[in-house]
C-alpha cells in the first residue's frame, strides 16, 4: 500500500476560506461585532453556503468566533486563560468564590462516571450543579457526583433542596482528607442543558474538564466541568485570576 505525501492532499477549499475570513476578522470587524448573515458573506467571498459554514463552524472552535442565542454570530474576544493544574489540592468549594452552587439533586450517575467512582450503576448519587461566572458572565458549568458514602454526615432535613442542599453536600465532603486528584481534558460539544446556563447553542465546541477526588484510597468525587471553548483556554499552572477580555 502506496503512502500518501502530505505536501500532495489540496488543501480544502473551506480550510482557505476559513483563513480568508480570519483576515477580515483582523481588518474589518471589531469585538463584539454582529457578522452579516451567511448569504451575504457567502456572495461576499463567492463561495457556496456550505462551504461558508464549515469555515465559520472552524472559526468558533478556534475562538475567533460566537454563536449568541437571539444575537447571531459575532467576533470572540481573545480567549482567557484558566488554571486547571492540581498543584493546589482543595476540595470543591474552597477558595473558588467564582463557582457558585446552583442545585443539587440525587440520582444515577453516567455509566462513565460511575465506573471512575467504583460504584453500581443502579447506585444514586448526589449531584451538585454548580456554575462559574466571572464579571457577570458564565464561563463553566460542572457538575460533582459525590456518592453517599462519601458524606455519610449529610441530614436530608437540614438542607432539602436547591443551593443550600449543594451547599451541605460540599460542606460535608469537606469533612475528608484530600489525598489528591487527577484531571483530564477533551474537546467536546455543548449538552442541551450546558448550552442554556452557558448562553451557547447546543452542539457548540467545549472543553470538558473530568476530576477525580481520591480520598483514603478510593474516589470520593468526580467533577465533570464543561468549559466554554469560545473564550477559555485551559493552563496547567497558576495563572492568576480568571478575567474576562473586554
Amino acid at each position: 500500500m502506496g503512502t500518501t505525501q502530505l505536501e500532495t492532499v489540496p488543501e480544502p477549499k473551506y480550510w482557505h476560506l476559513k483563513t480568508v475570513i480570519g483576515e477580515a476578522l483582523d481588518s474589518d470587524f471589531a469585538v463584539g461585532e454582529i457578522l452579516p448573515n451567511e448569504r451575504e458573506l457567502a456572495a461576499r467571498f463567492g463561495v457556496a453556503r456550505a462551504t461558508l459554514r464549515q469555515a465559520l463552524e472552524q472559526l468558533e472552535l478556534e475562538g475567533r468566533l460566537q454563536r449568541r442565542r437571539g444575537v447571531g454570530t459575532t467576533v470572540a474576544p481573545p480567549r482567557v486563560g484558566v488554571d486547571v493544574s492540581t498543584t493546589q489540592h482543595s476540595w470543591p468549594g474552597v477558595g473558588e468564590d467564582t463557582w457558585q452552587s446552583v442545585d443539587s439533586a440525587d440520582d444515577t450517575a453516567p455509566a462513565a462516571v460511575a465506573r471512575l467512582l467504583d460504584i453500581e450503576p443502579t447506585a444514586r448519587v448526589h449531584i451538585v450543579r454548580r456554575l462559574r461566572v466571572t464579571e457577570g458572565q458564565p464561563v463553566a458549568a460542572e457538575l460533582l457526583y459525590v456518592p453517599a458514602g462519601s458524606v455519610p454526615g449529610l441530614v436530608e432535613a437540614d438542607a432539602p433542596g436547591g443551593p443550600a442542599r449543594a451547599r451541605a453536600v460540599l460542606r460535608e465532603l469537606r469533612q475528608l482528607t484530600l489525598d489528591g486528584q487527577d484531571r483530564s481534558v477533551e474537546l467536546g460539544s455543548a449538552r442541551a442543558d450546558d448550552a442554556r446556563e452557558l448562553d451557547r447553542l447546543p452542539g457548540a465546541p467545549v472543553l470538558v474538564v473530568t476530576t477525580r477526588y481520591l480520598s483514603e484510597g478510593r474516589t470520593a468525587a468526580v467533577s465533570v466541568a464543561t468549559y466554554r471553548a469560545d473564550t477559555c483556554r485551559l493552563t496547567f499552572g497558576d495563572s492568576g485570576d480568571l478575567a474576562m477580555a473586554s
